[in-house]
C-alpha cells in the first residue's frame, strides 16, 4: 500500500497549517522565471555532486508488542549497523497525536513506527542489504525480529520510499534540539503532483525561494527531496522541525504573510503544481539521530 493510499485513510490532518496548506494548492503569481539553462555534461554532474539520498520506511504494526519488537530492533540491531558502516543519521520516529481540534489518528497509524536514513550517495543505499549481511554483530542483535514464526508476523509490511535531495537543500540539516538533546517535533509533508512537468516546477519553486522563506520564519527544515521509487510519484516531500506543535503553528503563520511568499504564490508558472497534499507528525524516539 502507498504512502498516500494509507495516508488517506488516516494520517492526521494540520487543520491549524490548512490555511497554508490551501496557499500552497492556489499558488498562481505573474511571470514564469527564466528556465533552466541547459548546460553541459560537466556542468549536470556538477550539479547533482553532494545530493544526498534517503529512504523513508514506515512499519505498519498491529499491537504494542510489535511495535517494542521493531523499536528494540531498530536500537540494537540496524541503528549501531549502519552506524558502523558510516551511515551516522538515522532517525526513529512514532506518531505524534494529534491535538484535540485535529482528526483522529487511525489505530495502525498510531502504532506505526517510521525511519529515516540518510545516504551519501545512492551507492551507500544499494550496499546497504548486502553490508548488513555481512555484519555479524548485526545478525546477532537483530536475531530475535527474525525468530518469529510466518503465522506470528511482527509487522504487517515495511513501505519503504527512496527519495533525492534537492539542489536548494542538498543535505539534510539537523535542528539545533537534535545535538541538545531537547524535545522535538516533526511534520512531513508529501506534495503529489498530476504529471513530471508540474512536479518539476513546484521543486524549481522550493529551490527558487520557498526553501528561503521556511529558513527565514524559523521552520527549520530537515530536508526536502523527490520522489524516486514508490507508489505516489511524481512527488515530493519535505520535512519540517519545532521546539513544539505551538512553535510550528506560529512559523506556518509567519509562513502565510511573508511578502516574498505571497509575491510566489501568484507567478503563473506555479500555478496548479500541486495536485494533493498529505501530512504526518512524527516525535522521534529517545535514540533517534535525527
Amino acid at each position: 500500500m502507498s504512502m498516500t493510499q494509507q495516508s488517506r485513510r488516516s494520517l492526521p490532518v494540520f487543520l491549524a497549517g490548512a490555511a497554508a496548506a490551501a496557499l500552497v494548492l492556489a499558488c498562481a503569481p505573474a511571470e514564469a522565471p527564466v528556465a533552466d539553462a541547459a548546460g553541459d555534461g560537466h556542468a549536470a554532474a556538477e550539479s547533482e555532486s553532494g545530493r544526498e539520498y534517503y529512504e523513508i520506511r514506515r512499519y505498519r504494526l498491529a499491537d504494542e508488542d510489535s511495535r517494542q519488537t521493531v523499536l528494540a530492533y531498530l536500537e540494537n540491531a540496524l541503528v549501531p549497523a549502519l552506524n558502523r558502516a558510516g551511515i551516522d543519521r538515522v532517525g526513529v520516529f512514532g506518531v505524534e497525536p494529534p491535538a484535540e481540534a485535529d482528526e483522529p489518528v487511525d489505530p495502525v497509524d498510531s502504532l506505526s513506527v517510521w525511519a529515516i536514513i540518510a545516504f551519501p550517495t545512492v551507492g551507500d543505499f544499494t550496499a546497504m542489504k548486502s553490508t548488513l549481511e555481512a555484519d555479524a554483530e548485526y545478525l546477532e542483535a537483530a536475531a530475535p525480529m527474525y525468530a518469529t514464526p510466518r503465522q506470528e508476523p511482527i509487522y504487517e509490511r515495511v513501505e519503504s520510499w527512496l527519495l533525492r535531495a534537492f539542489k536548494g537543500m542538498p543535505a539534510m540539516e539537523l535542528p539545533p534540539q537534535t545535538a541538545a538533546g531537547q524535545d522535538r517535533i516533526f511534520e512531513l509533508r508529501l506534495y503529489e503532483s498530476h504529471n513530471e512537468e508540474t512536479a518539476r516546477r513546484k521543486v524549481h519553486m522550493f529551490d527558487n525561494g520557498e526553501i528561503d522563506i521556511m529558513r527565514d520564519v524559523d521552520m527549520a527544515p530537515l530536508l526536502f527531496a523527490e520522489l524516486l521509487v514508490g507508489a505516489d510519484v511524481p512527488a515530493l516531500v519535505y520535512i519540517l522541525s519545532a521546539p513544539d506543535m505551538e512553535a510550528h503553528r506560529e512559523h506556518w503563520q509567519a509562513f502565510g504573510g511573508h511578502p516574498e511568499w505571497i509575491r510566489m504564490r501568484d507567478m503563473d508558472y506555479y500555478k496548479g503544481t500541486v495536485s494533493r497534499i498529505e501530512n504526518v507528525f512524527l516525535r522521534p524516539t529517545a535514540f533517534s539521530q535525527i
